[in-house]
């Protein structure tokens, strides 16, 4: 049985039922992460003076990250005005850059999300902070029972507040410092639980790597296996790759304001 409108345009919509479909899904997409952004606004605006983080991310891998997704959104509009054009050997290059920038993206994320789960704050029992990254623990180290030490390349301060901004840099550059596990009172990496911040972080650009996940999942399944559909039916191919670039282009979009909003505020 022959599914129809997946060229013909629906008289009662204008779209075929592909197009129709990545649209309605994109508008259930838009309510999902505004409903995210508009937590983290509430969540900012209600927290303590002095307590939320600035300066945490790392600005530079930030906009590599947005200049990466906007060349992708370029090369996702080129493999499609192949297809129209009925280029497939120019439309596999394109679509190639679009998923080999994809995983650089995706690379970069990760290595984001590695250098915050290797730094800790450590809050020592005289009340002050010591904050850095972990270069090792020793063997006996062991926070419940007090016995070891923990070396971390960071600095110490007097009160949290003082690892809230870090937009200036701070009065003493890091070094190694060992800390013994009698001195620690409550050590924790910049994980999801680390506080409000990291948490929205995590949530609002995890998700946004797992919608770059999955469209890079559907772009690497039609640059694979889409010859079969190409050579019985180019113009319904075409209509994928096009669907398939609107979704690529909405999570650029979402990634448009991620960055100015997680890492330039």
């Amino acid at each position: 049985m022959e599914i129809p409108y997946t060229i013909q345009i629906r008289p009662d919509t204008g779209l075929y039922n592909a197009k129709l479909g990545i649209w309605l899904f994109l508008a259930s997409e838009v309510m999902l992460f505004g409903g995210l952004f508009s937590a983290y606004i509430l969540l900012r605006v209600g927290a303590e003076p002095g307590m939320w983080p600035h300066g945490w991310l790392n600005v530079t891998l930030g906009t590599v990250n947005t200049l990466l997704l906007a060349l992708s959104a370029i090369t996702t509009l080129l493999a499609w005005a192949a297809c129209r054009v009925r280029d497939f050997r120019k439309f596999k290059i394109f679509h190639a850059c679009t998923i080999l920038l994809a995983l650089t993206f995706l690379g970069i994320k990760s290595y984001e999300y590695r250098d915050k789960l290797i730094h800790y704050e450590v809050q020592l029992t005289n009340g002050r902070f010591a904050d850095g990254h972990l270069i090792e623990k020793s063997a006996d180290f062991d926070l419940a029972k007090k016995t070891g030490t923990v070396t971390l390349h960071g600095r110490i301060v007097e009160d949290e507040k003082d690892l809230m901004d870090l937009r200036a840099t701070p009065a003493e550059k890091p070094a190694e410092i060992t800390v013994a596990a009698a001195d620690i009172k409550k050590m924790e990496n910049y994980g999801p639980k680390h506080n409000t911040f990291t948490a929205i972080y995590f949530t609002l650009t995890g998700l946004h790597a797992l919608h770059i996940l999955g469209g890079t999942l559907v772009i690497f399944y039609f640059w694979a296996f889409g010859g079969a559909m190409w050579k019985s039916d180019p113009e319904r191919f075409t209509n994928r790759i096009e669907v398939s670039g609107l979704f690529w282009h909405f999570v650029d979009l979402v990634w448009i304001f991620l960055f100015p909003v997680l890492y330039l505020t």
